[in-house]
């Protein structure tokens, strides 16, 4: 099999060091799919050069190819059998009217909650669309979505044998959607540290839980890549995961990361059917699912109560089970199966 994985044309580099979402989801992918025995080739100028030569890389993106050009026809001949892109690109049309015409599978996965299709992006068999979580699956329904697990590497993220950790860590982009401050709460009540991972996206948001986000138990560390990032996930004893109330999770990295290195999770939760009960199970983490109308302080003596139930579990039973469940080679041929 023959397998274009199209770079995304955002701020961060192919694969990522750090954050990063799509990036880090196709780079699984690309991993996976050359691990399954597929030859892979990277398209699209985003790629890191120093891959070469270890991987093929075309610096082509399909929606920039002027139909009957040199590029269109070199595309026309390579012969793929499937592409793997952004979730936006299948709806765009000028990308859109490239494949068309390429006679190979596309597949894509929903990292966005509130991205709105064409009616003819997805029809369920050549071109694909997965989904996360039941709440995602209702949400893009109209477009046959499939259910799966994304799975997301970042560059020299290999995760070494699991070990019980000290304190907490929690992390992602820090902004009102993520909500850290209830992890920090939440460790607070539990008088244990946290670190705070990730990229600030809101000053204003830092600034209005100024308190809690600086207290005496809480390091803002930043944004952390490469075996920094793993290391920070696999010395902690569980992993604290927040959002909040009114937003949808669409394919969070960051449950594959934690399980991956043998780091239990404690999920804050505002309904059923999201990320969190999709990518756990009473071996890997725990959850509290909370009404949304409850206030921040039940919210975070309820995560806390989940947090201390998480620390008695195993990791290295953890790390056997996201090994398993987040495995870049078993997404791909999942990806590949239709």
């Amino acid at each position: 099999m023959l397998v274009g994985v199209c770079d995304f044309p955002g701020s961060y580099a192919f694969p990522p060091a750090g954050y990063g979402g799509i990036e880090r989801w196709l780079w699984a992918v690309a991993v996976g799919a050359r691990a399954a025995g597929a030859d892979v080739h990277l398209l699209g100028p985003g790629w890191l050069p120093n891959l070469e030569p270890d991987w093929i890389r075309k610096p082509v993106r399909l929606e920039d190819v002027t139909p009957g050009s040199l590029a269109d026809r070199e595309l026309k001949a390579t012969g793929y059998d499937l592409l793997v892109v952004g979730h936006e690109h299948p709806s765009l049309p000028a990308w859109a009217r490239t494949w068309s015409e390429l006679e190979c599978d596309v597949a894509t996965f929903q990292h966005s909650p509130v991205f709105q299709h064409t009616d003819t992006a997805f029809d369920g068999k050549r071109s694909r669309l997965y989904c996360y979580s039941p709440e995602m699956i209702e949400r893009y329904a109209t477009h046959r979505p499939i259910a799966e697990l994304a799975v997301h590497l970042g560059l020299d993220e290999e995760e070494p044998p699991a070990t019980r950790g000290q304190d907490l860590v929690w992390l992602g982009r820090i902004d009102e959607e993520k909500a850290p401050h209830l992890a920090a709460r939440a460790a607070q009540i539990l008088g244990r540290r946290i670190r705070i991972v990730g990229p600030v996206f809101s000053k204003d948001y830092v600034r209005s839980h100024e308190k809690i986000l600086t207290a005496g138990n809480v390091e803002l560390v930043g944004e952390l890549g490469g075996p920094a990032k793993t290391a920070a996930i696999r010395n902690a004893s569980v992993f604290v995961y927040t959002y909040a109330r009114s937003y949808v999770e669409a394919g969070a990295a960051v449950f594959g990361e934690s399980i991956r290195a043998g780091t239990p999770m404690a999920a804050l939760t505002w309904r059923e059917g999201t990320c969190a009960q999709a990518a756990l199970c009473d071996r890997t983490g725990t959850m509290a699912v909370i009404p949304p109308d409850v206030d921040d302080e039940t919210a975070s003596q309820a995560l806390a109560e989940a947090i201390e139930r998480a620390a008695e579990l195993d990791h290295a039973e953890v790390q056997e089970i996201g090994k398993r469940r987040f495995d870049p080679t078993r997404h791909f041929e999942a990806l590949a199966a239709h």
